[in-house]
């Protein structure tokens, strides 16, 4: 069972940039950027800021970047 979060739940959010490609990396940092909504470069997404989000962005620092 999943658990919906509603807008009021959230607390605080990311916006996470693709600075750099993919390509050339391996398979697992390729599929994180895909896991994270990432598709193609200086690309933009916003995710709740939970652990599991923290993880995937401590794996793949190099590609990406944290706006405020």
């Amino acid at each position: 069972m999943v658990k919906r979060i509603d807008k009021s739940e959230q607390g605080k959010s990311l916006r996470i940039r693709q600075i750099r490609s993919g390509i050339g990396c391996p398979v697992e940092m390729r599929e994180t950027l895909r896991a994270l909504g990432l598709r193609r470069m200086h690309q933009t997404v916003e995710r709740i800021d939970t652990r599991e989000v923290r993880g995937m962005i401590a794996k793949i620092p190099h590609l990406v970047q944290i706006e405020k």
